[in-house]
């Protein structure tokens, strides 16, 4: 498929209704830019369960490492300078 869409003064442009469609592309949904060899590519957002993290792109084993390692340098630091045990 080729098919070709203005972009507006804000920036804004319209992911054709074939696309949408064959893509699962609803209003509301999130969609991702990366800069590839090729131009700009543009994926449909994938939610998973690191909403919010700071590894969005971990594993589920990283993430609990991750969260592991957090939780020893909060007590850490609640043991030293907040004086809390």
């Amino acid at each position: 498929m080729s098919e070709t869409t203005r972009i507006t003064r804000k920036g804004q442009t319209t992911i054709p209704q074939e696309l949408r469609e064959k893509y699962g592309l609803k209003p509301g949904d999130e969609v991702a830019w990366k800069e590839g060899d090729d131009g700009i590519v543009v994926r449909k957002r994938r939610r998973n369960g690191a909403r919010g993290s700071l590894a969005p792109d971990a594993t589920p084993e990283e993430r609990r490492a991750i969260a592991e390692e957090l939780t020893r340098e909060i007590r850490k630091k609640q043991r030293t300078e907040w004086n809390i045990e």
